[in-house]
């Protein structure tokens, strides 16, 4: 009993350096791929504004290597998963250990345990590491990338409160300027105040939105009183910032959890229309890095069997199945961002398919 035991620790530990070494492999390998074709195609961008390798580095790789790394991750788990149990078939090394006493489930828990451990880490990186490094990539393609794109919104209509209303005829999302802004608060349904300015810009340091030639209306009862302050200023507190006005669409990727909770809870109030893509991003960061678990289900049953030609044809399938997965997800988005789909619905219905392909396949594998 005790050699048992002992002899199936072996086995574990020869399997998950095995497993986690095969995938970190693989991922480094196809990340300096991508890098080198990325480089090559932004290589005007970089030397038109005369930046230096230090800053190329820090400004846009620094952002964009952990965003591959994560686009990549279940695509490489798949396939590092699917080689070297092929491989482990192919040279005849599972054979010996099923025959040994050891049973399919138990044969899967090192399986499991560095999925286990790829889950955790993509699950923190979702959470805490990718919306900082978003940030840095986004920035850097929305201003130098992006330049020539259009960069101001236009007849921007918002509830910021239960009675506030603003307008903006159209916003400079580089200057973070917009012009001919009103605000409309209202009590009950009858108009309180009304404001408007011919300016207002932000103040990223004092966190204040700054208006300038603004005009006043205070309604009370059958009263009216105006307030005129053409050339000046004044800073007040309103519940919105830049972002909500953004043309860009890959500006909830760089929000963090809090934020993007945050966000959630003003679009209940707002209704302007991105809370699917919100619900979406966040539902994302939690059941994404599921997939490390139902891929490396399906890889394991679906190259624990010898067959004729070697890691060729499990290699092959698994790379058609794992490119299907990034498609179903991208086709998933895509209906729930645009088409309605459910976000939560939207972001499991791919592992739920896999899932149950990976238990289908499960049943067939050899014993």
């Amino acid at each position: 009993m005790k050699f048992f035991k002992q002899r199936s620790k072996i086995i574990d530990a020869y399997i998950i350096g095995k497993y986690l070494g095969t995938f970190v492999y693989t991922l480094a390998v196809f990340v300096v791929v991508i890098v080198i074709f990325d480089l090559s195609e932004k290589l005007d961008d970089f030397l038109g504004n005369d930046m230096t390798a230090w800053e190329i580095v820090t400004d846009y790789y620094a952002g964009s290597i952990p965003f591959y790394v994560n686009m990549l991750s279940p695509l490489m788990n798949f396939i590092a998963v699917i080689f070297f149990t092929a491989k482990m078939a192919d040279q005849t090394e599972i054979v010996p250990i099923l025959s040994g006493g050891v049973s399919f489930n138990r044969f899967l828990r090192p399986y499991f345990i560095s999925a286990f451990i790829i889950f955790s880490v993509n699950l923190a990186s979702n959470l805490y590491i990718l919306p900082y490094t978003n940030k840095i990539k986004n920035s850097f393609e929305n201003q130098v990338i992006k330049k020539n794109d259009p960069y101001t919104k236009s007849n921007i209509h918002m509830k910021i409160d239960e009675n506030t209303y603003i307008y903006i005829d159209n916003f400079d999302n580089r200057s973070n300027i917009g012009y001919r802004f009103a605000l409309d608060r209202f009590k009950g349904d009858v108009l309180e105040k009304k404001l408007v300015a011919e300016q207002i810009s932000y103040d990223s340091l004092k966190r204040v939105w700054k208006l300038t030639n603004y005009t006043t209306r205070n309604i009370k009862d059958l009263k009216e009183t105006m307030v005129y302050a053409n050339s000046k200023t004044k800073d007040t507190v309103l519940d919105m910032k830049p972002d909500d006005f953004s043309v860009y669409d890959n500006v909830v990727e760089s929000m963090t959890s809090r934020e993007l909770s945050d966000k959630i809870k003003k679009e209940k109030i707002r209704g302007s229309g991105v809370m699917n893509d919100l619900l979406f991003e966040q539902y994302k960061r939690f059941i994404q890095p599921l997939s490390a678990f139902v891929l490396t289900l399906i890889g394991v049953a679906l190259s624990s069997r010898k067959v004729r030609g070697g890691v060729g044809l499990p290699l092959g399938i698994g790379i058609v199945l794992s490119f299907l997965f990034i498609v179903l997800n991208q086709f998933a988005k895509m209906f729930s961002t645009k088409g309605g789909l459910p976000p939560l619905l939207a972001n499991l219905l791919p592992v739920a398919i896999f899932g149950i392909l990976g238990l289908y396949l499960l049943r067939r594998a050899p014993k």
